[in-house]
Order: C-alpha cells, then sequence, then structure tokens
C-alpha cells in the first residue's frame, strides 16, 4: 500500500506505507474516525483532560448516549482514547486521550479554531451562494 505523494510540509516527495485515498487502506477509517463530527468534537474536549461519561456528553452538547458510545469505542480501538474503569460502586469510568490522541487532537483543534475565526467569510459565502441559488 505504499504510495509516493508530496508531503504538505515538505516540497520532496516522501514514501508513505499507507495511502487514504486507496478504498482499502486502513487509515481511511481511521480517518472517519476523527475527522466525523462526533470523533473531532470529543476529541477536542478531552484534550482539557479526563472526563467521565457524562462530563463528556455535557461537553460535546448535542451527542446521544449512543453516539457517543460508538465514538468512544472507535477511538479507543485506534488507540486515541484509553478507558479506565474504576472498581468502585457505583461504577466510575473516565476517559483520556493518549499521547497519539494528543497529537491527533491538537491539530483537530487547531483546524476548529481556525474555523471558528473564519465564520465570518464562510456565512458570508453560505449568503452568496444562496442568492445566486434563489434567483435561478
Amino acid at each position: 500500500m505504499t504510495t509516493t505523494r508530496p508531503h504538505p510540509e515538505d516540497s520532496a516527495e516522501q514514501r508513505l506505507p499507507y495511502d487514504v485515498f486507496a478504498k482499502g487502506c486502513p487509515s481511511r477509517g481511521t480517518l472517519e474516525h476523527v475527522t466525523g463530527r462526533w470523533g473531532a468534537l470529543t476529541l477536542g474536549a478531552l484534550c482539557g483532560g479526563s472526563l467521565r461519561f457524562n462530563e463528556l456528553r455535557r461537553r460535546v452538547d448535542g451527542v446521544s448516549e449512543k453516539m457517543l458510545s460508538q465514538t468512544l469505542h472507535a477511538l479507543e480501538r485506534d488507540g486515541l482514547v484509553h478507558r479506565e474503569a474504576q472498581p468502585t460502586n457505583p461504577p466510575r469510568v473516565d476517559y483520556e486521550l493518549t499521547p497519539l490522541g494528543h497529537e491527533v487532537a491538537r491539530r483537530v483543534l487547531s483546524l476548529i479554531h481556525f474555523l471558528e475565526g473564519r465564520m465570518d467569510d464562510v456565512l458570508q459565502a453560505h449568503e452568496r451562494y444562496d442568492e445566486t441559488r434563489g434567483a435561478r
């Protein structure tokens, strides 16, 4: 699955062992987990530190219990989130980012902050688009 393509931070071509653009590449699933709405928000929320399930659900406003559970399972399987179950009564489960998860979350948060800072431009583009589409 090795491919040659330019690296975004280096103009020289580099050999990469995976190619997300290839249909069967396993990196595609992880990219989906990280960049999906709930994955990106979950990673961003956990960047601030360990959270219990309900704390995380409150922080990621709008996510259902089922979707958060599925998202956490996927991110845990990808090695981005660590789940720590405490043997207490009632049981306590904490979620935190792994070192790899922290690296990914920092990159996701960088994109989130960039988009938040450019939302006026995006909203203006929406208006222009809607005006031209509505005129047809």
